[in-house]
């Protein structure tokens, strides 16, 4: 019940605001005007947002694919961290949105450059989270470890691993969090297809209700994959 008493207090404001301020509807559409042009343009919405999801989804797993390697690679050898941490540290100062026209550039306006935007922001949340999990080893793990010479790897997987689940799930939330952002970003830069392209038309022909219905959504794909993420973590905090 709570989450449909925000929904309709959300929708109720946003009519209440149409109605008192007699805004003009390419401006700021009503909820009645997004709705019907969610109805009248599902075949198009549905193709749009097909071609999101699909280039959120190869980005989002790479990311994460490559963000547990790293963290696993980092926790297990010391050289790793004296090389690559600073070198991450580094990359972070700069601004990942920032590099999306040089992505853009390079990979072209295809779906490799979406993919790798979405990699290039959900990377560093996972692998900063999973690493920290992986070096907090409870302290009496920790001495059992020592005292039976666990070797590096199995230590790595029997012992640090099970214990940093949690984390990792902390990283999955952000990284749902952010990767919806940097697709749009990317389709906004350069694309001919997606709902970020779908909403650069829309604003340029004045048809706000239909960038609305593709801004909502995406909501709805982000609100998805955040609950996916947030279940999954809720599942290895037990």
């Amino acid at each position: 019940m709570p989450p449909i008493l925000a929904l309709a207090f959300g929708l109720g404001l946003w009519q209440a605001v149409v109605w008192a301020t007699a805004v003009p509807h390419f401006i700021l559409p009503s909820p009645v005007r997004v709705a019907a042009a969610l109805w009248e343009n599902t075949a198009l919405l549905g193709a749009q947002a097909a071609v999101t999801l699909g280039n959120l989804a190869m980005g989002l797993g790479a990311g994460i694919l490559l963000g547990m390697a790293t963290a696993l690679n980092l926790a297990i050898s010391p050289s790793a961290r004296i090389l690559l941490r600073p070198l991450m540290v580094f990359a972070q100062a700069v601004p990942v949105f920032a590099l999306a026209p040089i992505v853009t550039l390079w990979l072209g306006y295809g779906a490799p450059s979406k993919i790798v935007m979405v990699a290039l922001v959900t990377y560093f949340p996972v692998t900063s989270a999973f690493f920290d999990g992986l070096m907090r080893l409870p302290a009496d793990l920790d001495d059992l470890a020592r005292q039976m010479q666990a070797r590096p790897w199995p230590r790595l997987m029997l012992l640090q691993l099970p214990h940093a689940l949690p984390s990792l799930g902390s990283g999955l939330r952000l990284a749902a969090v952010q990767a919806p952002f940097a697709v749009i970003i990317a389709e906004w830069v350069g694309a001919s297809k997606g709902l970020g392209h779908l909403m650069l038309l829309s604003n340029g022909r004045a048809q706000t209700d239909l960038m609305f219905a593709a801004l909502i959504l995406l909501a709805a794909i982000s609100l998805c994959l955040f609950l996916a993420a947030d279940r999954l973590a809720r599942h290895w905090d037990r």
